[in-house]
């Protein structure tokens, strides 16, 4: 039986064209929302090489507040709206952290 614990969900968004620098401000506009359902940390990273390609992070305590946030109104509500704005389909991944560490903190493994 697996055991339900904190993870980080991965979701590579692909903005549509003439659209990336719009969908990295739609992107931004969704993300704190993750609080409101236990996310504990958000980040979006745009590439450099194709500034149409985002991976989404998100932290949650366990992957059932995750869904309770990708299902929830205020997310369906933003992906109804910016719909074209992005390609589909999108596939999140559910990933386990193994190790955190941040400058200036001690590195900090995951059980």
């Amino acid at each position: 039986m697996a055991v339900d614990r904190p993870g980080i969900v991965h979701i590579p968004w692909y903005a549509t064209l003439f659209r990336g620098d719009a969908f990295a401000v739609a992107l931004q506009e969704i993300s704190p929302i993750a609080a409101r359902y236990g996310g504990t940390d958000w980040t979006v990273h745009r590439s450099r090489d194709d500034h149409y390609k985002f991976l989404h992070m998100f932290g949650f305590p366990d992957k059932a507040h995750w869904e309770q946030f990708w299902n929830g109104p205020e997310f369906n509500e933003w992906r109804a709206e910016y719909s074209s704005w992005y390609q589909v389909p999108v596939l999140y991944v559910w990933q386990d952290v193994v190790i955190a560490g941040h400058v200036g903190h001690r590195d900090q493994a995951i059980a």
